[in-house]
């Protein structure tokens, strides 16, 4: 299962690692911890994260609100402020990049899961990515991958990874290329908007990603070694898109 995967931006080591100890614990993929903005740079660039930690008050030329400035115009991700006792203009230039959430020292385990999961679900909601970010129980889609809620934390699962998707009731259920199966709750009437376009509905009930299409017939798919069926309603442009007439 997919871990939200989180760099620390602090330029007080001590600060860093503790904080990369509890990101760790609380079931995140905590990457090295950089500690100013060229770094950090670096790190979003070669680690793609799907969430920064920012301290406000870094020491160079630029500091965390500069940092946040160029994540919100160039990379699709949310962060958090990690604020001390920031005098009011720095207070007032942070407020100006509304971040997701913020993160006030000294703080705790409790605190730092909080503002986690408040930025995942402010972010989601503020883009507008998805409509199933409205509450608290829905997943969120950022970037190439659900991040679905199971256990008090988000898992990340991306598009690549799912081989098909079936409809269960009131869920989703999610199947990967690792043989995992994940829950999200609603129906498959919206959910082929939220996917790529290697996705393909073959049934009321199924849709599969077309780069794990291992053979066809008139009557199933075989995705990943899975049998698939194919409803006659989409049968013929099934076999239009994989090219059999």
């Amino acid at each position: 299962m997919g871990k939200v995967k989180i760099l620390v931006v602090e330029d007080e080591i001590i600060i860093a690692d503790d904080i990369c100890n509890i990101l760790s614990k609380l079931g995140y993929d905590a990457l090295d911890p950089v500690i100013n903005y060229t770094e950090a740079i670096e790190a979003i660039e070669k680690y793609q994260p799907d969430l920064a930690i920012l301290d406000i008050q870094l020491a160079g030329s630029k500091d965390g609100i500069d940092l946040a400035w160029k994540i919100k115009e160039d990379y699709e991700m949310p962060f958090i402020f990690l604020t001390s006792n920031a005098d009011p203009a720095t207070v007032e230039r942070a407020k100006k990049v509304t971040p997701p959430a913020y993160l006030v020292k000294p703080f705790n385990k409790d605190d730092l899961y909080t503002s986690i999961e408040m930025a995942l679900y402010n972010y989601s909601s503020s883009l507008e990515i998805s409509k199933s970010a409205t509450t608290a129980n829905k997943d969120i889609i950022i970037k190439d991958a659900f991040f679905i809620r199971s256990n008090n934390l988000f898992h990340k699962v991306k598009f690549v990874d799912i081989t098909y998707v079936k409809a269960e009731h009131v869920y989703v259920e999610i199947y990967t290329n690792a043989n995992q199966k994940h829950l999200s709750r609603g129906s498959l009437i919206d959910f082929p908007k939220k996917l790529p376009d290697n996705f393909f509905r073959t049934h009321r009930s199924f849709i599969i990603n077309l780069y794990y299409l291992d053979a066809i017939n008139y009557l199933y798919v075989i995705v990943d070694g899975t049998e698939v069926p194919i409803g006659k309603n989409y049968r013929n442009e099934l076999l239009k898109r994989v090219n059999i007439e």
